[in-house]
C-alpha cells in the first residue's frame, strides 16, 4: 500500500472533499457524540448563523465549549481553520475572526491557513485571509511562502494575488519603518536637520494617502510608488549612514535603502 506523503496530508491535497463528505454524513455525525464537533458542521457548510449561535447564545448547549472545538486538531496538527479554509467558507472566516481565533496558527511543520488556502486555490478565502492579516510572510519547514505553495500546485490566480498582496504589504511596511526611524531620536542621533525629517514624514504621508485612495491599483503601482519613496529618501539614508562626526558624505553606495534598518 502507498504510504501518505506527510506534506500532502498537512495541506489536505489528495483527501476526498471534506464539504462532500460532511454532508453525506450529516446524520451519522450528529449520532456519534464523542466524535461530533458542532462549529466544524457548521463552519464547512458555510452556516455563519449557526456559527454565530454557538459563540453567542449561552444557552446554547455547544456555547461552553466553542473554544474548545477551535482546538482541537488532526494528526498534523491543523484546527477546523484549516478545513474551513481548504473548502472555501471566506464568511465562516470571517465570522470566526470576530471572536478572537488565531489567523497566524501554524502546524507542526509551519503550515499556515494561507498555505492551505492557497494549495487548495481557494482565491477568495486568501482575499478574506489578506484582509484579516494574515501573516503573508510565513514560511513552511521548507522555507515556502503562501506563494511558492500556490506555485508548486499552479494555481495561477492565487500567485498572481499573493504576488500583489506582497507588494502592497511590502511599502505599507516600508513607510511605516521609515516613520518609524525617523521619530526615533536614537537612530537620528542629531544626523537629520528638521528639513529632512519634514521631507521624510511628508513623503511616507503621501504614498500612505495614495494607498488609502487608489482604486484598483496593479503590484507595478505599489513597486512603483515603493520605487519613488526609495528615491526620495536616499540622501536622508546617507546621512543616517555617515558615522556622526564626518562632514562629508560616505562614498560608498547603498545598494538597498531598507538596509539600513537592519
Amino acid at each position: 500500500m502507498e504510504q501518505a506523503n506527510p506534506e500532502e496530508m498537512e495541506l489536505g491535497k489528495g483527501a476526498v472533499d471534506l464539504v462532500e463528505e460532511s454532508e453525506n454524513k450529516d446524520l451519522e455525525l450528529q449520532e456519534d457524540s464523542a466524535d461530533f464537533n458542532p462549529l466544524l458542521k457548521a463552519a464547512l457548510i458555510g452556516d455563519t448563523e449557526e456559527v454565530q449561535h454557538i459563540f453567542e447564545d449561552s444557552e446554547d448547549p455547544d456555547n461552553d465549549k466553542a473554544t474548545e472545538f477551535l482546538k482541537v486538531t488532526d494528526v498534523v496538527g491543523r484546527s477546523l481553520l484549516y478545513t474551513t479554509c481548504m473548502s472555501g467558507q471566506s464568511d465562516v472566516i470571517r465570522t470566526m475572526a470576530r471572536y478572537g481565533v488565531d489567523l497566524k496558527e501554524t502546524t507542526v511543520r509551519g503550515y499556515t491557513l494561507l498555505h492551505c488556502a492557497a494549495a487548495w486555490g481557494q482565491l477568495e478565502t486568501l482575499r478574506t485571509l489578506i484582509e484579516l492579516e494574515a501573516d503573508i510572510y510565513a514560511t513552511t519547514f521548507r522555507g515556502e511562502k503562501a506563494r511558492d505553495i500556490a506555485y508548486r500546485y499552479n494555481k495561477t490566480e492565487c500567485v498572481e494575488f499573493l504576488d500583489w498582496a506582497e507588494a502592497k504589504q511590502n511599502l505599507r511596511n516600508f513607510i511605516s519603518q521609515i516613520q518609524a526611524t525617523i521619530t526615533d531620536p536614537e537612530k537620528v542621533q542629531g544626523r537629520l536637520n528638521k528639513e529632512d525629517k519634514n521631507t521624510s514624514l511628508k513623503a511616507c504621508q503621501a504614498k500612505s494617502d495614495w494607498l488609502e485612495s487608489i482604486k484598483e491599483p496593479t503590484m507595478e503601482d505599489f513597486l512603483d510608488q515603493k520605487q519613488q519613496l526609495e528615491e526620495i529618501m536616499l540622501p536622508i539614508f546617507t546621512k543616517l549612514a555617515t558615522p556622526r562626526g564626518q562632514d562629508s558624505v560616505v562614498n560608498k553606495k547603498i545598494g538597498n535603502p531598507s538596509e539600513i534598518y537592519k
